[in-house]
């Protein structure tokens, strides 16, 4: 028929379809990428074993006690004493300390003073025999510079020890330490593979008070084991 034009609109309008078409199919990917469930996973870089390797920190210029107590020589007869890195993560948060008082003797290998968590006195024992010359009166109106900084303005004690040159033979330091901390990481690892879950929040890492999350009936028993102090 004269007069009459056809026009196919999928001709003149193709290339529009098409960036169309592609941007929805590009919007679906998005979408199924960014709303899918991500799996729990810790990753190659984020094994247990990794993560146990980097948990506990322990200066090389310490002395410590087996039971996680440590010794910073401070002259030939004067010393300051705290607990470790692993003690303050495996107790978590504490309530509060109680201490000898400024005059009294401690032994080293006996209890030295008690931590308190969750209502529970936890004993540990002195790395060093000598006389308290002064309490760290701040750690002990806020327990919670252990957590902070143990080696530090978390320290507990300082002690005037005649028998410190003996004393510190009986410690461990250096390769000792780490091989010690070492079998400690073992340790929990083993206890670790029944109960992973409950230690591992963002990023991987342990949480703090790694005792009860892995043994919550009986973590102070626990505790004790690790301290030397279960039959004490």
């Amino acid at each position: 028929m004269e007069g009459f034009t056809y026009i196919d609109i999928f001709a003149t309008k193709g290339i529009e379809y098409i960036l169309v078409i592609l941007f929805l199919a590009a919007f679906v990917v998005f979408s199924y990428m960014t709303l899918r469930p991500r799996r729990a996973s810790t990753g190659p870089s984020q094994s247990p074993r990794t993560i146990m390797s980097r948990l506990f920190r322990i200066p090389d210029y310490l002395y410590y006690h087996q039971g996680h107590t440590w010794v910073f020589p401070e002259g030939e007869r004067i010393a300051r004493v705290g607990i470790d890195d692993f003690a303050q993560k495996l107790v978590g948060n504490v309530e509060a300390i109680k201490v000898p008082k400024r005059g009294e003797e401690i032994i080293q290998g006996e209890v030295g003073w008690s931590l308190f968590v969750d209502g529970k006195e936890i004993k540990m024992l002195s790395p060093l025999d000598g006389e308290i010359i002064e309490i760290n009166e701040k750690v002990i109106k806020n327990p919670k510079k252990l957590s902070e900084d143990p080696y530090g303005d978390g320290w507990l004690l300082k002690v005037y020890s005649p028998n410190l040159k003996s004393n510190l033979k009986n410690l461990l330091n250096g390769r000792l330490a780490i091989r010690w901390v070492d079998a400690l990481k073992e340790s929990l690892f083993s206890r670790m593979n029944y109960n992973l879950g409950y230690l591992l929040q963002d990023g991987g890492l342990p949480i703090s008070g790694m005792a009860k999350s892995l043994n919550p009936e009986s973590w102070d028993e626990m505790v004790k084991e690790y301290f030397m102090t279960k039959d004490v």
